[in-house]
């Protein structure tokens, strides 16, 4: 058994690889991709004739060199593992004043049938009533606005923000 291992390692290592890529299919997660890689780096030594003992150690070094230094750049790009909760979906999108935000003071914002408190971006900033305000971040329990300077939304009607 350990002969035909030995005589098939370029097999072994395909093997190896396609397994990582089924179960990053499955987890999706960024994490097991760089093994497939890794797999295939070290299948393509093992056709080469290299050691088993190399190929082994390129297979790690290869998967944890990837999986450190290339899995936090593209997590970030592709937004990997995580979903935007409520209040992040909210960024950006605009709602409707039905209380007015004056300087220094709250008023209050519906967006998608909810009434939020909001104030503005800036300490200067105001919105009378019936008119759209952008939404740049929630804090809290408490929208952070600007000015609207975009189109309204698919759906989006003047009462129902």
């Amino acid at each position: 058994m350990v002969e035909w291992f030995v005589e098939n390692m370029v097999m072994v290592w395909i093997i190896i690889a396609v397994v990582f890529i089924i179960i990053e299919g499955i987890v999706s997660g960024l994490v097991t991709i760089w093994f497939t890689i890794g797999g295939g780096v070290a299948a393509a030594l093992a056709a080469g004739g290299a050691p088993i003992p190399v190929q082994v150690i390129v297979f790690f070094v290869v998967s944890l060199v990837l999986l450190i230094f290339t899995r936090p750049i593209l997590s970030k790009k592709l937004k990997v593992g995580r979903e935007k909760n409520y209040t992040e979906q909210l960024e950006g999108k605009p709602g409707l004043v039905v209380e007015p935000i004056e300087p220094f003071k709250s008023g209050q914002v519906k967006v998608g049938g909810i009434l939020w408190t909001s104030v503005g971006e800036t300490e200067h900033f105001a919105a009378p009533a019936d008119t759209m305000v952008e939404i740049v971040r929630v804090e809290g329990v408490k929208l952070i606005v600007k000015e609207f300077t975009g189109a309204k939304e698919e759906g989006e009607t003047e009462n129902g923000a």
